[in-house]
């Protein structure tokens, strides 16, 4: 068997609880420094060798499919499974089972995540034969335990159980929804049964089954920072971590226009963006479109063309240098 593995990205959801964001953008869509979350995600799979990707699409699927189009311009080959019903992410993955071949590495299109070593996990799949290796981070913050799923590890190393959204977290190591999977995977997944919580098909189940046949599957420690992008003020927060980590003091998309008088502080601004009065911006983000008339200074808000979400009330991250 060839040692190259297909992409794949789940981005079919339609992130009920992000609203009113989702409204107009699938929730992949949305932007972190001016750059969609998914875009960041196949670039990461170009890095690592992954030439032909497969995203599985749903609500406003014409939206990304006129984004990324055959994928060409990021040196990719970009193919579209559509998923009918959103029943969870074991089953948009079952999907692809008769157009997956090979082994693959899985994004959930809805986690912005920074990776530091996804090479490592890739051979860690290849020369350890395993049926599946998932990208973890230790998680000071149980809360984000609880968004994502737990890793229980044997003391050999390997994983023995994986707990989706734990309500009682007893273990700070936390799944990051990127994955690595042999085709045994397909086999655990018409398995895998609908769960009575959430009536979803959960793919931590599908995982289980996976270890409980006898299949090795290991944690790979490759995940730097990462957000599941929940709720609004989510997004606000992983602009502001990117900012950071760019070095900038601000960011300002295309023919955006700036009263000469207003002062940008840890802020991103997307494309189209006017700024009427002489006021400051600071810590928040600015999507594209919007026009800003107020005379008020702005302090940790997401502006759209059409709302305006406070997250002042929010412990965020600093935006700022």
């Amino acid at each position: 068997m060839s040692q190259k593995l297909l992409g794949v990205i789940l981005a079919a959801g339609k992130g009920g609880r992000i609203q009113p964001l989702n409204l107009y953008l699938p929730k992949p869509l949305l932007p972190v420094c001016n750059k969609p979350i998914i875009q960041y995600q196949l670039e990461d799979m170009r890095k690592i060798g992954v030439r032909d990707v497969i995203i599985v699409v749903g609500h406003l699927k014409e939206e990304i499919i006129s984004y990324f189009g055959d994928g060409s311009s990021l040196g990719l080959h970009i193919r579209y499974v559509e998923q009918q019903e959103t029943l969870g992410i074991a089953h948009a993955v079952a999907q692809l089972e008769n157009v997956v071949d090979s082994p693959f590495i899985l994004f959930l299109g809805d986690i912005f995540l920074v990776p530091k070593d996804l090479q490592s996990m890739e051979r860690m799949f290849w020369e350890r034969r395993a049926g599946a290796v998932l990208a973890v981070k230790r998680e000071k913050n149980p809360e984000y335990v609880r968004r994502n799923f737990a890793v229980i590890l044997h003391a050999s190393g390997t994983v023995t159980r994986v707990i989706e959204k734990p309500r009682y977290v007893t273990s700070d190591l936390k799944g990051c929804g990127v994955y690595i999977f042999d085709l045994a995977i397909f086999d655990a997944i018409r398995r895998t049964p609908r769960t009575a919580q959430r009536d979803e098909y959960e793919i931590t189940n599908s995982i289980q089954i996976l270890i409980d046949d006898g299949f090795p599957v290991y944690p790979a420690e490759v995940i730097d920072w990462d957000m599941n992008i929940t709720f609004a003020c989510d997004l606000l927060d992983c602009n502001c971590n990117q900012l950071q980590r760019l070095g900038k003091p601000y960011l300002v998309g295309r023919n955006t226009t700036i009263h000469p008088g207003a002062m940008l502080v840890g802020s991103v601004l997307g494309d189209d963006v006017t700024v009427e009065n002489p006021i400051t911006i600071e810590d928040s983000l600015i999507l594209s479109g919007t026009r800003i008339t107020t005379t008020q200074d702005i302090h940790r808000m997401l502006l759209t063309p059409d709302v305006s979400i406070d997250c002042s009330s929010e412990k965020g991250l600093n935006c700022g240098l």
